[in-house]
Formats: C-alpha cells, sequence, structure tokens
C-alpha cells in the first residue's frame, strides 16, 4: 500500500497556488485491484449485509447530527429537474400536463418521467448501479440485476431516510476561486486543507459532499461535458475509508474526468459502490448551502433526504435538505 500511495503522490504535482488535473493515466488497472483489496468492506457487517456503509449511520450519530441544527435554516441540495437538452444532459426530465383545468374541470394534473442516472439529475446511487468483474458490493453476482431491476442491494435498502451530519468539502473556496475547472482532481491534501481552515474532521457516519462549483460555471459558461469534470480523485477513496465515511457525493459525476485511471472509466464510482459498499449523492447542486455555510461560518449540518420506493431500484431522484 505504501508504495500504491507513493506512486500515486510521487506522480502528482501538486502545490497550494496550482490546479491538479488528472491529464494522465497515474494508475493501472492492477494498481486498482490491489487497492480495492486493501479498502474492501464485504463481509464487515456480515455475509448478508446490504446497507454497506449506511451501518455506520447509527442511533448516537443521528442524534449527534440533530444536535447541529441552531439556526433552523434549511437549504436544498438538489437542482431543479432539467427539461431541456444539453450537451450534458442526454436525459432531459419529462413534464407534462395531460389534466389543464377548465370551466367544467377544477383538476390540474401533471405527467412527469425521468431516466435519473448521469450528469444533471439530483440523485443517490445504490449499491447495485455499478459492478465490477462481474460482481456487487458484499460478493454479489451480477446475475442478480434483471429485466425486474436489482433483487439486493436495491434503493430499497435505504428508503427508511438518511439522518446525518452532512460536511461540505468546498474546495473552489478554499482556493478563492468560482469554481474548479474540468479535470481538478481533488485529492486527500486539499481535503486536509479545508479541515484544517474550517476546524471540522471528517469522522465515522458522515457524509461527505464536494463542492466543485459546477453549477457556478455552467451558469456562467453553459453546458459542457466533452472538457470533462472536476471531481475526486482515486487516491481520496482510502481516505474514506480510513475517515469510515457513510455517504460521498459531490455535484457532478463524483470521479474526475478524465480519471487518470486505465482500463476503469469511474474508478472512484466503482470503488466506493462495490469495495466500500456506500451511497453516492449525484449531481446535487451545492450553490447555496455553500453561500449559507459561509453565511453561517459553518460547513457542517444536519443532512437529511428520503428516495423513493422504488422496488428492485438502482437508485432514486432525490432532494436531500441541509438544516443548519
Amino acid at each position: 500500500m505504501r508504495r500504491l500511495i507513493s506512486l500515486c503522490l510521487t506522480s502528482l504535482l501538486i502545490h497550494s497556488s496550482q490546479s491538479l488535473f488528472a491529464d494522465d493515466p497515474i494508475m493501472t488497472e492492477a494498481e486498482i485491484d490491489r487497492l480495492w483489496e486493501d479498502i474492501s468492506n464485504w463481509g464487515r457487517w456480515g455475509a448478508d449485509d446490504q446497507l454497506g456503509t449506511l451501518n455506520l449511520i447509527t442511533a448516537e450519530t443521528r442524534k449527534a447530527a440533530a444536535n447541529l441544527v441552531e439556526e433552523g435554516v434549511s437549504v436544498s441540495l438538489a437542482q431543479d429537474l432539467l427539461v431541456d437538452a444539453a450537451v450534458d444532459n442526454g436525459n432531459p426530465f419529462e413534464h407534462d400536463m395531460p389534466t389543464r383545468p377548465s370551466s367544467s374541470n377544477p383538476w390540474a394534473v401533471d405527467k412527469i418521467g425521468v431516466r435519473f442516472h448521469g450528469l444533471v439529475h439530483s440523485h443517490i446511487d445504490a449499491l447495485c448501479h455499478y459492478h465490477y468483474k462481474g460482481k456487487y458490493y458484499n460478493d454479489r453476482s451480477i446475475s442478480m440485476v434483471t429485466d425486474e431491476g436489482c433483487s439486493a442491494n436495491s434503493v430499497m435498502t435505504m428508503v427508511d431516510g438518511i439522518f446525518a451530519r452532512g460536511v461540505l468539502m468546498d474546495i473552489p473556496r478554499l482556493k478563492g476561486l468560482d469554481w474548479l475547472e474540468p479535470g481538478y482532481a481533488v485529492t486527500p491534501e486539499d481535503l486536509e486543507a479545508w479541515e484544517e481552515k474550517t476546524g471540522i474532521t471528517v469522522g465515522s457516519g458522515d457524509a461527505v459532499l464536494l463542492r466543485t462549483g459546477r453549477w457556478a460555471r455552467r451558469e456562467a459558461l453553459g453546458p459542457w461535458a466533452r472538457e470533462g469534470f472536476a471531481g475526486w480523485h482515486v487516491s481520496t477513496v482510502e481516505w474514506l475509508k480510513k475517515r469510515d465515511v457513510a455517504i460521498i457525493g459531490s455535484d457532478a459525476a463524483l470521479d474526475v474526468s478524465p480519471s487518470g485511471v486505465e482500463g476503469v472509466g469511474s474508478p472512484v464510482h466503482m470503488l466506493v459502490l462495490v469495495a466500500l459498499g456506500m451511497p453516492i449523492l449525484d449531481a446535487m447542486n451545492l450553490e447555496s448551502v455553500s453561500e449559507k455555510a459561509m453565511e453561517f461560518e459553518k460547513y457542517e449540518f444536519l443532512l437529511t433526504a428520503s428516495p423513493l420506493r422504488v422496488p428492485q431500484g438502482t437508485g432514486s431522484p432525490l432532494n436531500a435538505i441541509a438544516t443548519f
């Protein structure tokens, strides 16, 4: 493991005033496999476990999270569902009005539909969303996913809701920027610099949310996709394991893109879902919570969220709430 970490870190150009971009592969598939073996949570909570790192959210962590509420102010962490196709939105949200009111009809009825996985619709990934080499979290076979959906590791494991301490990692604000440019790879050094700045230490049962400023950049410059996205670098996954984080999230698609890894398209997605058993909050909009956190000078809050009850579902659209 020391050799792996050394290989990663010596390949990175890290300075406090510079950006880190994942331009060239710095890890091979074989090195990813070794990292996977080192951090795996398979069997940690028993052979039948389907909760994964949600086991780390306990009665004690929920009570502690509730005690964070001081201002009584809540902020949505979700992006408005986007109905227009764009380079980052190949599956626009579907919304129409099959029933409209009239002089003889008092009712207004709408119809909605969405293929929510992707870059723009705020959602949660269940543990059956991604397999690696034919296996899902806790040694479940790819054969468990059929036309009916996921027979295990589905979003139904989360329908009692998420109630946890949320920690905002606002790396653009750390660097005095409005946003991180596409390709910026957030590393453990960034995370620990933010901890030092805010006085917050990430711990067991936390939900850690990375703001890259993606939505601020999109509003200013328009949608993009080919340039890639800022996001979590694969070297952060071992850090998440050591801290016993329960949930990970970001305002884009989690992984830095390009990932800088050979042979694995979304290595952070893979490692947290399959090896750690950690749900993902994807495509959150963290602009409002960032502003409110700056106002209160407080980057921790009560995070609440409840996915839809989709039997055998791979995830769910989500409106997560931060309460200060």
